[in-house]
């Protein structure tokens, strides 16, 4: 979760080429509509998800913690989300999914945001437990 190849980045920024990402959202993980206890219909691809204690769940849980800062100045945790990618490279191009008007609108709406803003990205290091040097370009 808010992660990706960073080889790949590093590639596309050295070549000067953009980074289609795939599932940023990590099939709606990250919009906050989910808790431990969602369930998912059978023939929903993500009915094998464990929330209670699965790899899933461990995600829910890393995002709970970060929740505050993606939605930081008003933003909602989808396009807090966004603008993590975009503060990681504005060579990172996201490829959303969306079932109804007011996602793709919400979606859109993280560009009034932009990238996020550094100090938050280092906030959202510390509190994974990350080194911000993995975010270092060439």
């Amino acid at each position: 979760m808010l992660g990706g190849s960073w080889e790949t980045l590093r590639v596309a920024h050295e070549e000067d080429l953009a980074s289609l990402n795939r599932g940023p959202l990590v099939k709606g993980l990250l919009t906050g509509k989910f808790s431990h206890e969602s369930t998912f219909a059978d023939n929903d691809n993500r009915c094998r998800w464990d929330l209670r204690s699965g790899t899933q769940a461990e995600q829910l849980e890393m995002f709970g913690q970060i929740r505050d800062v993606l939605t930081g100045d008003g933003r909602t945790v989808a396009q807090g989300a966004l603008c993590w990618l975009w503060g990681l490279s504005d060579r990172r191009l996201p490829i959303l999914g969306f079932k109804t008007v007011r996602q793709v609108e919400e979606h859109a709406g993280a560009m009034e945001f932009g990238p996020l803003p550094a100090a938050q990205m280092d906030q959202t290091d510390e509190i994974l437990g990350r080194d911000p040097a993995y975010r270092d370009l060439p």
